[in-house]
């Protein structure tokens, strides 16, 4: 079980995003849920002053689609950073273990193959209450969480790029 909060974090401690332009893959499963997740991204990508128009939402079927979405982006758009958001709560059978591995694994791959930060969003919960309490309730919202570790990435990203360019 989370320990903190996923909202809670140092304002200070994330660069301005006026000059990044961020994805958003959604998934339509649990939608209660990845539309909460998805609204968390987006206020908090704008508190660090990413523009309307820097910020482009697609939505994907289910929780094991957003790595497509995601490559789709990356292959297909100019953003800096790509946000995977979805849930998928344990039921009775293996199905939860083959859907998290296959999204964590593909989300690793696209940050590889395409240089290119690509946030792991995806709440792997045992109940609807867990990922209620993960999606803006007592724990915080996981999206807040992903925009931050976005903006951190894309500036840490632009960071080595400029050092490597001053040599």
């Amino acid at each position: 079980m989370a320990t903190k909060n996923l909202s809670a974090y140092d304002l200070n401690s994330v660069p301005d995003g006026k000059e990044m332009k961020f994805g958003i893959v959604v998934s339509e499963w649990n939608y209660e849920i990845t539309g909460a997740l998805m609204r968390g991204a987006i206020e908090t990508l704008k508190k660090h002053g990413v523009q309307d128009d820097a910020i482009v939402v697609n939505h994907v079927p289910g929780s094991f689609e957003l790595t497509l979405g995601g490559q789709f982006f990356a292959e297909y758009t100019d953003v800096d950073a790509i946000i995977l958001l979805g849930c998928v709560i344990q039921g009775e059978t293996r199905h939860f273990d083959f859907i998290c591995q296959g999204v964590a694994k593909g989300a690793t791959d696209l940050n590889i193959k395409y240089n290119l930060p690509v946030i792991f969003g995806l709440l792997t919960t045992d109940n609807q209450q867990q990922a209620l309490d993960r999606a803006g309730g007592k724990l915080g919202n996981k999206g807040d969480e992903a925009a931050v570790t976005a903006i951190k990435m894309v500036s840490l990203q632009k960071n080595f790029e400029y050092e490597s360019n001053i040599e």
